[in-house]
């Protein structure tokens, strides 16, 4: 190896250039992200916050499936090798690889939270009783938790649709820290959004997506350790 190339392998290994790589991933990352809901958050932030439009929300949320799980896929096999950085290459291949997979469960999932919730806002028209409120907010929360763990494993592993479902529903009790984890991350989302509004929550959205892979840590190891060749 050259002088000149030993170098620059050395300045693209250096804890400076590593701070440097991270945030021009994250920069990477939060761009394309935007541009891949921008379809449906742009509508969805000129959308009235009246319990009628659940399912309109429900609707623009559609693209932000794929787009997660296309960044949870670059920030993890991205290096931070400042001579070897390609994070949009990497984004749009795991958006391509993983879109249709990502739908067959995102979709149902926004189906049955948009249920849910349409059922808890209008409870006295449907006639449900009022304890009816802790069964549905519990399904709810199960819903969204494990939709974020199939979200994590069709991202980074390649499974079928039903061992995704069952291996989401198996790591909410197995590794209970990664769900307890997400739901204080959708807790500072909420947060964030009832204070600021949802532009801010979009402006950060990498870091957020950064966050929830950290989360989710364990059940990735135990799924690449135990159920992977």
């Amino acid at each position: 190896m050259s002088g000149a190339a030993q170098a620059w392998r050395q300045f693209g290994d250096g804890p400076l250039s590593r701070i440097t790589s991270r945030v021009y991933i994250l920069l990477v990352v939060e761009l394309l992200l935007l541009l891949t809901t921008l379809p449906g958050l742009l509508p969805l932030l000129l959308l009235g916050r009246d319990p009628s439009n659940l399912p309109l929300v429900a609707l623009f949320l559609v693209p932000v499936g794929p787009a997660i799980a296309a960044a949870l896929y670059t920030l993890r096999h991205q290096r931070t090798d400042l001579t070897d950085l390609r994070p949009a290459a990497l984004f749009w291949r795991g958006y391509r690889a993983n879109a249709l997979g990502v739908l067959r469960i995102w979709v149902p999932a926004l189906l049955w939270l948009t249920v849910l919730a349409l059922n808890l806002v209008y409870s006295g028209a449907v006639g449900l009783a009022g304890w009816w409120a802790v069964p549905l907010v519990l399904i709810a929360g199960a819903v969204t938790l494990g939709a974020a763990n199939a979200l994590v494993i069709i991202a980074l592993f390649d499974f079928r649709t039903r061992d995704v479902l069952r291996l989401a529903v198996h790591f909410l009790v197995r590794t209970p820290g990664v769900p307890v984890g997400n739901a204080l991350l959708l807790a500072a989302a909420a947060g964030i959004t009832a204070v600021f509004s949802e532009a801010v929550l979009m402006l950060l959205a990498s870091v957020a997506v950064l966050a929830f892979l950290r989360v989710s840590d364990p059940m990735i190891h135990l799924i690449r350790k135990e159920f992977t060749a």
